[in-house]
């Protein structure tokens, strides 16, 4: 009886050999640790051992776009796009009058051709004005398109920057970055009030007024010296714009920090 008691107690229990038994069903085995492909299969830091990313934003360099920084970012190139977009309007097209042989698009030829009401010397003088006022408006509008195009090049490099995680490495980049952010969003407020300013002058010119009383002589409308909804929109945007690039500049000091404290505890890495 002693013996076989003792062989009832836990601390005396022996494994029995048999088959392994299977997950059971309606429960999900957790993914497979693997050691990191940049830290090498050496690694025995923690940071190392990550599971298997299963999507396109999980990688190590995609994780970058789901920060705020990345977002930020990423607005900013929307935004001088569109600030692109809409100065290219008044660069694409002289609009207004065009006769039957230029025929140049559906535009020219709904405000022009066979029933426009212009004719000889008329019509020649239509085209003159035309040609005056988009030549008024042109130094603008190439302008507003440069600085468009160029601060839209710089958010993506910022956002590719980021990606190859730059930053990590050199940390004063971020910095640099936020310096330039600032910079960019107090150049706006003088680059507003010039693109306006000469807008207005274009639009405030005898040959703008002489085109509008033309064009409305043949009951024309959408020819009054008026800033036009593409120019105002240019201008939501840029305002817009300003304010993206001061969060960024923010998030670029927040991001400073953040680096100084990683690279203290460098088992948080992967996390930045």
């Amino acid at each position: 009886m002693a013996e076989r008691e003792r062989r009832r107690q836990p601390g005396n229990a022996r494994a029995v050999s048999g088959p392994r038994r299977g997950p059971r069903p309606g429960r999900e085995e957790p993914p497979p640790v693997l050691p990191s492909p940049i830290c090498g299969p050496s690694c025995e830091r923690p940071e190392c051992y990550q599971a298997e990313p299963s999507g396109l934003l999980e990688c190590y360099q995609c994780r970058y776009l789901c920060t705020a920084r990345a977002c930020c970012q990423l607005v900013e190139v929307l935004l001088t796009m569109l600030i692109l977009i809409c100065s290219s309007v008044s660069y694409s097209s002289t609009g207004g009058y065009t006769g039957i042989p230029s025929l140049g698009g559906i535009y020219y030829y709904q405000y022009g051709g066979a029933y426009s009401g212009f004719d000889g010397a008329e019509g020649e003088k239509a085209q003159q004005l035309d040609t005056q006022f988009y030549q008024l408006k042109l130094p603008t509008a190439r302008a507003a398109m440069a600085v468009g195009g160029a601060l839209m090049a710089f958010s993506c490099l910022l956002v590719l920057v980021g990606v190859l995680r730059l930053p990590w490495h050199f940390p004063a980049w971020l910095l640099l970055e936020c310096t330039l952010d600032i910079l960019i969003a107090l150049g706006f407020l003088p680059a507003l009030y010039f693109y306006f300013h000469h807008l207005l002058n274009a639009y405030d010119s005898p040959v703008c007024k002489e085109r509008e009383h033309l064009y409305q002589s043949k009951g024309y409308q959408g020819f009054s010296c008026s800033v036009h909804g593409a120019e105002i929109a240019a201008g939501l945007f840029s305002c817009i714009a300003i304010v993206a690039f001061l969060v960024s500049a923010g998030l670029a000091v927040r991001g400073y920090k953040t680096v100084h404290q990683l690279r203290e505890k460098p088992v948080e890495m992967y996390e930045f």
